[in-house]
């Protein structure tokens, strides 16, 4: 196989895999219900949970992890991408970026998805364990302080790029480090809707019992 096919195969299998609207799914077999119609119209699990409830929220949230993880652990070690240009660590790197821009691009909910924060959470798990518990331990910190799930994904995802200069093996000039860069930027982007919210005072807390107080 020819490299450009090794990248071709690498792209679409990531982005098919995050494409999958769990999110909407989850609501639609459980409920019956289109999660785009209820709260912040969101596919991600924190819409899912303050909606549907904890257990459903939680599902999807596995789900959505599962969806970056799992492509990016299989993907590279197929024969058909053997050939990808700079080896296995670049496509990781690229089925990474696939996965993260299919869940927030999906095709199957009209391109539109979620924020990105649990794929890319799982797509971090894959690439770098290390650099996922930072990522974990400064969201859930900055969740248990401010109870703002948007501030919590926003740090943990400074964090995580952060962090990657000293985990990747190559620091500064390793391919996962600078996926980390793109990734949070991506995160963060997502969140502008959120950021604006806080400035105006008017962002949700999120509540561990599944709803949210304003």
């Amino acid at each position: 196989m020819t490299s450009w096919m090794a990248v071709a195969v690498a792209v679409l299998a990531g982005y098919c895999c995050g494409s999958l609207p769990w999110g909407l799914w989850v609501g639609r077999l459980a409920r019956g219900i289109d999660i785009r119609e209820l709260g912040s119209r969101n596919l991600g699990a924190t819409n899912v949970y303050r909606t549907l409830g904890p257990a459903l929220g939680v599902l999807t949230l596995l789900l959505d992890i599962a969806k970056g993880a799992l492509p990016v652990w299989f993907v590279p070690a197929l024969a058909l991408t053997r050939d990808f240009p700079g080896g296995h660590s670049w496509c990781a790197v690229t089925v990474a970026v696939a996965a993260v821009l299919g869940h927030v691009f999906t095709m199957l909910a009209r391109f539109k998805g979620g924020k990105g924060v649990a794929t890319t959470v799982g797509v971090l798990l894959a690439l770098s364990p290390l650099a996922f518990l930072v990522f974990v331990g400064v969201f859930v910190a900055t969740l248990l302080v401010t109870r703002f799930v948007s501030l919590g994904s926003i740090f943990g995802a400074i964090a995580f790029s952060v962090s990657l200069w000293w985990f990747a093996p190559g620091g500064g000039r390793d391919p996962v480090f600078g996926l980390g860069v793109v990734l949070a930027v991506v995160v963060i982007s997502r969140h502008h809707g959120n950021l604006r919210r806080l400035l105006r005072g008017e962002e949700r807390r999120f509540s561990f019992s599944g709803g949210g107080k304003g």
